[in-house]
């Protein structure tokens, strides 16, 4: 999409360098070419291929008024803003799609401000790594309870701004059940602080305009979020197998709607279990839980867990090789580089979607998913591994996390559309049809917004006024959340 800004990108790059400073732009073409685009495209640009548009420049900000003055001069001139921290996103909202944008990105906005233990509550600028605050932490005995697979690299930022969550979530919640008060910057540069409260009932809670908003509204500049006591020593870790994945989710449903809380509650259908627990899986479905937090607590949450699979034929798992499991069950940037280094070299690459339903509709979901993508894929030949898991449960529900691996017997550039896109495709439609949601929590990015009138149903005009309301220029993130007109 062609750039709506009457300023040439020479001119947009000199007038933020001439906002920021020079060192705080860049426009080496490497790095406007690698900024263009984020994991969706792994395949492509791991082949060096980057079809563009691209940004004009690379912002560094480094406190809240340079933001300001970045966005007041792009919704001034009618450039576009790609809002970005940590870069783990994995829905294409990282890409460019229109030419000359700024690519604002908050990573040097890396301060912890405070740590307060009395009144439980952590404040960071956007650009500090989750990892570094957790281990800040719990050097002091407390912890965030947040731990995403992309913990070793994602920033809060990106992490408000996606509606993140972590493999804890079932005890600790979501990333929205996580921030108390927050910062963020209007596309006008108006500077907006929601403050720190336990909780009010002063109309709309405005925190849940930002959080998600994946910065097709605002940017976030400063979160501050509820940390917890660190009880490592009283964590216990469970595996189970069982012959049916629909009796592993009914377990998980015993247990959490009966009131407990493990903080990890999972359950993996035999083909996604091959590739996590080969050593034991026997072609089974497995289940993984871990009870924490104070001891009576946590002893109370490991009885209920007996309980509930003593009643169920199943084979126990040595709870030292599920510890195991979870202290490697992280990546970073060397196991992102392994995996482009295996996709150039042979030719395979695996991708998830996520969504979420109704417990009555879980098992109907997975095996709806499994069928269709067995019997309606065109390239289902080309599949080695299609599975799922669910890993976030609640009161009424759960996730349901698809695995599918391919080889990939196409060019490049037509890997996305060949293999991705039809699976991804599937697993959406099915999720709508069983009264789910399209996406869980990676965030619509560009690449599911061809679902989200359809996810939002009749209450989609209030995302449409938001927008109106408060990025009347439309400079925010373009074709994130929102579908490109056209």
């Amino acid at each position: 999409m062609e750039s709506r800004s009457p300023l040439s990108r020479e001119k947009i790059a000199e007038s933020v360098a001439g906002l920021l400073g020079q060192d705080q732009v860049e426009t080496d073409d490497a790095a406007l070419r690698d900024a263009s685009v984020d994991r969706f495209k792994k395949y492509t640009s791991a082949h060096g291929i980057y079809d563009g548009p691209f940004p004009a420049v690379i912002a560094y900000p480094r406190t809240t008024d340079d933001v300001a003055a970045v966005l007041r001069f792009a919704d001034d001139n009618l450039v576009a803003v790609v809002p970005r921290t940590g870069r783990t996103a994995t829905e294409g909202g990282l890409e460019t799609v229109v030419a000359d944008s700024i690519v604002l990105d908050g990573s040097r906005m890396d301060a912890i401000l405070a740590i307060n233990p009395v009144d439980m509550m952590a404040t960071v600028q956007c650009g500090v790594p989750l990892q570094i605050l957790e281990d800040t932490l719990r050097a002091q005995g407390l912890t965030t309870g947040h731990s995403p697979q992309s913990k070793p690299l994602a920033q809060y930022g990106g992490l408000t701004t996606t509606r993140s969550i972590g493999q804890f979530s079932t005890l600790y919640g979501g990333i929205e059940d996580m921030v108390v008060g927050l910062e963020a910057v209007l596309p006008d540069g108006t500077v907006c602080r929601i403050k720190n409260v336990p909780r009010r009932a002063a109309g709309p809670d405005i925190r849940h305009i930002v959080i998600g908003n994946e910065g097709a509204l605002c940017y976030i500049t400063e979160v501050t979020v509820k940390v917890f006591p660190y009880q490592p020593e009283n964590n216990r870790f469970f595996g189970f197998l069982l012959d049916e994945f629909g009796d592993g989710v009914e377990a998980l449903r015993e247990l959490v709607t009966s009131g407990y809380r493990p903080s990890v509650c999972r359950v993996y259908s035999p083909e996604d279990a091959k590739q996590h627990f080969s050593h034991f899986a026997k072609d089974k479905n497995v289940v993984v839980l871990v009870a924490e937090g104070p001891k009576p607590l946590a002893d109370a949450t490991a009885a209920a867990i007996e309980e509930t699979f003593a009643s169920r034929p199943h084979e126990r798992v040595e709870e030292r090789l599920i510890e195991e499991w979870f202290a490697h069950l992280n990546w970073d940037q060397s196991s992102i580089d392994a995996e482009r280094r295996d996709m150039v070299t042979k030719g395979h690459l695996g991708y998830t979607t996520e969504v979420s339903v109704d417990w009555s509709r879980v098992d109907e979901l997975y095996r709806a998913v499994m069928h269709r993508v067995r019997t309606e894929f065109p390239r289902a030949d080309d599949l080695t591994m299609l599975g799922a898991h669910s890993s976030h449960s609640y009161q009424t529900g759960t996730n349901l996390y698809f695995v599918y691996d391919y080889w990939i017997r196409c060019e490049p550039r037509e890997e996305i559309t060949e293999y991705h896109e039809p699976i991804n495709a599937i697993i959406v439609e099915e999720a709508l049809r069983l009264g789910g949601s399209m996406v869980h929590h990676h965030g619509i990015g560009k690449y599911r917004t061809p679902w989200t009138a359809v996810e939002h149903g009749s209450a989609y005009p209030l995302l449409e006024r938001l927008k109106a309301a408060l990025d009347p220029n439309g400079i925010m993130n373009p074709g994130t959340i929102f579908p490109l007109e056209g």
